[in-house]
């Protein structure tokens, strides 16, 4: 990204933007209280929610939902219909913000095209899940209690044993536990709103039946790794690689994802967590020895994310992720993205920064500040916020949360006692390579192997 790139993204607000997200806030903050009791102040946000989509196919529905809902009428289709209302607005924004990233980079992006299949039918699950998801939005958030918050229970087991409901029993699952942690959340002086209410409105959408997608498809050629985000909870770590596919055939480049992960416990923490996903040798080999990949029929999903067999990849040459970037990033396709898919939070766009300094947690470049997303460095890799205030260059993540871009670092090029120093957060992946790590796990023991083990004479009593 070169300055003038950075200026056209950060110069100036995108028209709506604001307007948009403060429709929604309305509503999030009318969903905390219930909207089975609204006042007159809050009786405003439905209507405004409704009013900002009337233009839109889904105008008609979302107008009689909110009237319904100020008059004190509360069914299931009138909240279903505000939840599709809240999810658009948020789409457009998506949109609106993705398009200026698109613009600013110079890059292009693929169509989402619609499969031709309809969507599977709802079942007696999915109208469990939707009862559950009704409950919360006429109670709110304020007035959710412990029996509420684990009503879930049997329908989240009952969901997770049907494969195909996965999908929406993790996201009940999780909702559910992030409330019980909560309560009495009448009285916490804060309440999370904003992400409650996009855990709320995506359930009771994929709660209306999944969506049918189109199928994969069987790509073959070379992966270039960019830079690998790993997402870490108490109870489950997934390494997100992001990379630059080179099909076979001669076809353009195309940005992609490949992702991968394990269960875990809260125990298990810093580079410890590579040794969990150990089923996946190659791909590990490839990130610790900064090597390309080739593929042979992996599957690929619009999406751009490969569902990823590690035996249908064999390790290849070396590949300098900062050369790849420089050379072919520019000019590679960015995939789709799928209609439910399209929230704010959601983008997280691969680029090369060059020639900045670092002013705090700011990334300076021709003038242009672009904030630096520390809180994002994992602790399972050599990335440190030392490392990168010593940066020039890096490839990272762009992404727009609380109303500002920023960037997360996936690998830095610096300079530390006058010595040149490139560091990814993969760089770990077979194991650490720092000694003062490598002397503290010894001293740690191996947290995994003794888990393990334990596992195992429990199993074998």
């Amino acid at each position: 990204m070169l300055g003038v790139q950075l200026a056209a993204l950060l110069d100036g607000e995108t028209p709506g933007v604001t307007e948009t997200l403060d429709v929604v806030t309305g509503f999030d903050d009318a969903l905390t209280h219930g909207l089975a009791r609204l006042g007159e102040e809050r009786a405003a946000a439905p209507a405004a929610l409704a009013g900002a989509v009337s233009a839109s196919p889904l105008g008609e529905r979302a107008g009689e939902a909110a009237a319904k809902i100020i008059a004190g009428s509360v069914a299931g289709d009138h909240l279903t219909a505000l939840a599709g209302a809240r999810t658009a607005l948020l789409g457009a924004v998506h949109d609106a913000l993705l398009a200026r990233l698109d613009t600013a980079l110079g890059r292009s992006r693929a169509a989402w095209e619609a499969p031709a299949a309809p969507a599977p039918a709802a079942d007696h699950l999915l109208a469990a899940a939707r009862s559950w998801l009704h409950e919360l939005a006429i109670t709110g958030w304020r007035g959710v209690d412990h029996d509420l918050a684990s009503a879930s229970g049997q329908t989240v087991e009952a969901l997770l044993a049907e494969p195909r409901l996965r999908r929406v029993a993790v996201l009940l699952d999780g909702l559910a536990a992030e409330l019980a942690a909560c309560c009495p959340i009448a009285t916490a002086p804060r309440v999370p709103a904003r992400r409650w209410a996009d855990l709320w409105a995506r359930a009771l959408m994929l709660a209306q039946g999944l969506p049918a997608e189109p199928e994969p498809e069987a790509v073959s050629g070379r992966l270039f790794v960019l830079g690998v985000d790993v997402h870490e909870h108490g109870t489950a770590v997934q390494v997100q690689v992001h990379g630059l596919l080179e099909p076979t055939g001669g076809a353009p480049a195309r940005l992609v994802r490949a992702g991968v992960a394990a269960a875990k416990v809260d125990t298990i923490t810093g580079p410890a967590v590579w040794r969990l996903l150990q089923a996946h040798p190659v791909l590990l080999g490839a990130l610790a020895e900064r090597r390309c990949l080739d593929l042979a029929g992996m599957p690929l999903l619009a999406s751009g994310d490969l569902l990823w067999h590690d035996d249908r990849a064999t390790a290849g040459e070396p590949a300098d992720p900062f050369a790849v970037a420089r050379v072919q990033l520019a000019a590679a396709l960015a995939p789709a993205v799928q209609p439910l898919d399209r929230h704010p939070v959601r983008i997280a766009e691969p680029v090369l920064l060059e020639g900045y300094t670092v002013n705090g947690d700011e990334l300076v470049l021709d003038g242009h500040a672009l904030a630096v997303d520390l809180d994002r460095l994992p602790r399972c890799g050599p990335l440190t916020p030392e490392l990168v205030a010593a940066s020039t260059a890096c490839v990272g993540l762009v992404r727009w949360d609380a109303g500002r871009w920023s960037v997360q670092p996936l690998a830095v090029q610096a300079t530390v006692k006058r010595k040149p120093v490139t560091a990814h957060t993969g760089d770990w992946a077979l194991g650490p390579t720092d000694p003062k790590v490598v002397k503290a796990e010894a001293r740690a023991g191996d947290v995994v192997a003794v888990l393990r083990e334990r596992a195992g004479r429990l199993l074998r009593k």
